[in-house]
């Protein structure tokens, strides 16, 4: 299965030319590209697919969706051992 997961935006950086940020999804960091959203900001939360940050979504969607998505039991599919 492949989703777009919504993250919270902890931190922007530059890595070689390139806008990252540090996200969170539920409580697992993960380093996303950030190139495609460049207003997205620290506190801000955006959708992530295959570590880039396609979407930004506010915070009642973000929750609703991680909700959801712990309920069906694909976090673990989609963020790795660190959501299991």
């Amino acid at each position: 299965m492949c989703l777009a997961v919504p993250g919270r935006v902890e931190a922007v950086f530059d890595a070689d030319g390139v806008r990252m940020g540090t996200l969170t999804f539920g409580g697992v960091r993960k380093d996303v590209c950030l190139a495609y959203l460049p207003d997205v900001g620290v506190g801000d939360y955006a959708l992530v697919h295959a570590g880039f940050a396609i979407s930004q979504v506010d915070e009642a969607t973000a929750a609703e969706t991680l909700r959801t998505f712990a309920e069906m039991g694909v976090l673990a599919d989609e963020l790795g051992e660190e959501a299991g």
